[in-house]
């Protein structure tokens, strides 16, 4: 206390101009309604500045529950586009069997190896969220593998950086198709193999899945072709393919089930007898 009353002592002058100097500003603006919109203005100004900064830092602590919201959308978007006769930018959903034919549930990525011969990734869904063997998984971009494990909590996904990796896909361009695989080399490249030496292949179009299997739907991207040769027999090419993902930074996916499977299945396995 003894402090504050020397600070006050040693500053009386200061502090008497600064007590006049504001009981006049205060009279200036009172009296003139020019001034008084201009100080108005002013602490607008500043509040909102102000505003903005807090507003600012509340968003940054709450990016983590935004960016679920958002995915929860996405999730819901997906459904409705998997389920609706839609052509999109680089999406053509097939719904020859029956409408409502996709559940999309949203997953984390937990690990993701790239550099291996046969990667794999881990997510945070398992057998608790329905996950089964052979749902396919994909992200905003495109294709990411199909699932191959689960435990209650998690599951693992073979990617389509695996040698093991087998999917049906075809240039969006026809109805020509092939096999897509990965050779073992780059990340950056998946190869389409099989594919008709009739095929009107270009440098720069498109591939994407070619829905004859029961686990992705016709038309969801996986990437451009880079360049492409014939084989050694001549009839079929083996395609380059740049893919959309970059396979080395997955996060959040969405996992794909047919509700048609099961049916398709047991349909084509009594075909074959």
């Amino acid at each position: 206390m003894q402090q504050i009353i020397n600070f006050v002592i040693r500053n009386k002058t200061f502090l008497l101009f600064l007590l006049l100097f504001s009981i006049a500003l205060a009279l200036t603006i009172q009296s003139h309604s020019y001034h008084r919109s201009k100080f108005i203005n002013s602490a607008n100004g500043l509040t909102g500045g102000v505003y903005g900064a807090v507003n600012s830092v509340d968003k940054y602590f709450d990016l983590e529950q935004e960016n679920k919201i958002l995915s929860e959308e996405n999730k819901r978007l997906r459904e409705q586009l998997f389920n609706s006769e839609t052509t999109a930018d680089s999406i053509v959903i097939d719904t020859s069997y029956s409408s409502g034919r996709y559940r999309v549930l949203v997953a984390d990525v937990y690990k993701n190896s790239y550099s291996l011969t046969n990667n794999y990734l881990t997510i945070n869904k398992g057998k608790k969220d329905s996950v089964k063997q052979d749902f396919g998984v994909i992200t905003s971009k495109g294709i990411v593998g199909i699932i191959d494990n689960t435990s209650k909590n998690y599951a693992t996904v073979l990617s389509i950086l695996n040698k093991r990796s087998r999917i049906n896909a075809k240039l969006k361009s026809s109805n020509h198709i092939g096999s897509l695989i990965w050779n073992g080399n780059s990340p950056e490249f998946a190869q389409l193999i099989d594919v008709s030496k009739f095929a009107p292949v270009k440098v720069g179009d498109t591939i994407v899945t070619g829905g004859q299997s029961a686990i992705f739907p016709k038309g969801i991207g996986i990437g451009k072709i880079e360049s492409f040769e014939t084989d050694i027999s001549g009839d079929t090419y083996t395609i380059q393919v740049k893919l959309f993902n970059d396979m080395t930074n997955i996060g959040t996916i969405y996992i794909l089930e047919n509700l048609d499977k099961e049916e398709i299945k047991t349909l084509e396995s009594s075909s074959d007898e």
